[in-house]
């Protein structure tokens, strides 16, 4: 498939390097020449450099021959002319939009966005998607990650072992009969600098983050069973008080509202802003990372705080003091690849990469077949990718015990006639069923042929 992505920055290039390692003929456009160079001497692409939002540009990359069009450079409105110009100059079938100005997408302007007027098939807002995401890791404290799957009935939940962890050291294939009614599935484990697809044999050990596919009824057994008993956040400080901070604190005070809110911002402006679009919560302006500020934020109260600034080091110090002041959990947004590898050994619970979040919506929308979600774990372990079992899939009509799933594929979950089943070497996948599974970035391809639709099928 021929891809054309505008923008080279952090989220460009891991698009282009996911969809280059599948074989996709990736086409890269930024103006800056450095970010160009960087990707056609890093990935296997090409890379043009000049203004995306150019049609002589879009047609040096192959637009009359392209099928999708993702645009995330810094402009919006770069990004918004791309697409209308690949739409009406070359017909372009599918266009995806990073759309960061919360302006454009209120919704009086609803209609902005139609193939009649802005022909933008796919909007993603980083800051609505990173605020959602954490809103999800609140729901289930004392994990890492937590991402509700097939409209709520199953999630997919990170959690960290530590040395209490009864399950420490002991084979996977041994929890079924220990927890006997524990619809989960370990589907991969990150120890150090390894990522490990488990087998039955292997033991979790201490430090290890375990990535668990579990019946959302079974969520609170889980955590239990892993050893943490963490309450929901009743008192919640959010350090940065801008896009993403306001749409979280919008959030809860919708969702809990018996949660107390703090919001703390430098700006007095956006102070201000937040303040005037916030029903309940309490907004401080003031420096983060100012213990007087923090005090009046009650910090070592709070249950949980989270760190939103623009700014990844502001994030992490002001977590840190938190968690000093005597805050039970912190969750740290972090755009920098190199403080997301220390920020665990420094006691920070939960990170935030928006990055990563991004790359998931985008992945969801460039996946092939009946593939209906997708969520990619740390970067170049793999997806999560939930899809639609048809006739025609080699995933039906046998047991799952004679079914040669490709290498680094694990069945997490099965959806049958809205019952979440645990997939067993007897278990038989029927027409229509929803597969939850984990794909190594290396057998994605194959997992879409699994969710295609056969010529037999019509």
């Amino acid at each position: 498939m021929r891809i054309i992505i505008c923008g080279a920055g952090q989220v460009g290039f891991s698009i282009a390097k996911h969809l280059a390692q599948e074989g996709n003929d990736v086409v890269v456009i930024d103006h800056s020449t450095d970010l160009a160079r960087k990707v056609s001497d890093t990935l296997d692409v090409k890379a043009i450099t000049g203004f995306a939002s150019e049609p002589a540009i879009l047609e040096q990359a192959g637009a009359a021959d392209a099928e999708l069009l993702i645009a995330v450079t810094h402009s919006d409105e770069v990004n918004m002319v791309a697409c209308q110009i690949a739409h009406s100059l070359f017909d372009v079938t599918t266009k995806i939009a990073r759309i960061r100005n919360q302006g454009y997408l209120e919704p009086k302007w609803g209609n902005l966005f139609t193939r009649d007027n802005m022909p933008i098939d796919v909007i993603i807002s980083p800051e609505q998607e990173v605020a959602d995401s954490i809103t999800g890791k609140l729901r289930v404290p004392g994990a890492f990650e937590s991402i509700s799957l097939v409209d709520g009935k199953v999630m997919l939940v990170g959690v960290r072992c530590t040395e209490e962890c009864p399950i420490v050291n002991t084979p996977l294939k041994q929890l079924t009969q220990l927890f006997p009614g524990l619809d989960a599935v370990v589907v991969g484990i990150v120890r150090g600098d390894m990522n490990i697809i488990p087998n039955s044999d292997e033991q979790l050990l201490s430090g290890d983050g375990v990535y668990v596919v579990v019946e959302t009824s079974q969520l609170a057994r889980l955590m239990t069973v892993f050893g943490h008993d963490e309450v929901e956040a009743r008192r919640l400080v959010i350090f940065g008080g801008g896009n993403i901070g306001l749409a979280l604190a919008q959030r809860v005070e919708e969702e809990h509202t018996n949660v107390n809110i703090k919001v703390v911002e430098a700006d007095k402006s956006t102070a201000e802003a937040a303040a005037r679009n916030l029903k309940r919560s309490v907004v401080i302006q003031g420096n983060v990372l100012d213990t007087e500020i923090l005090e009046e934020a009650n910090v070592s109260s709070a249950e949980a705080v989270v760190a939103v600034t623009n700014d990844d080091e502001a994030n992490i110090l002001a977590s840190l003091l938190a968690k000093r002041g005597g805050s039970s959990r912190a969750i740290t947004l972090v755009n920098n690849n190199v403080f997301e590898t220390i920020t665990p050994s420094l006691g920070i619970d939960v990170i935030v990469n928006p990055r990563n979040i991004t790359v998931s919506s985008i992945l969801q929308h460039v996946r092939r077949g009946r593939i209906q979600s997708v969520y990619a774990l740390q970067e170049g372990f793999g997806e999560i990718i939930c899809g639609e079992a048809l006739e025609t899939s080699e995933l039906v009509g046998d047991e799952l015990r004679n079914i040669s799933l490709p290498d680094g594929v694990l069945v997490g979950a099965i959806v049958q006639d809205n019952k979440v089943i645990l997939p067993r070497g007897a278990t038989v996948i029927q027409p229509h069923d929803i597969v939850v599974l984990f794909s190594s970035s290396e057998a994605v391809k194959q997992v879409e042929q699994l969710f295609s639709v056969g010529l037999e099928f019509f």
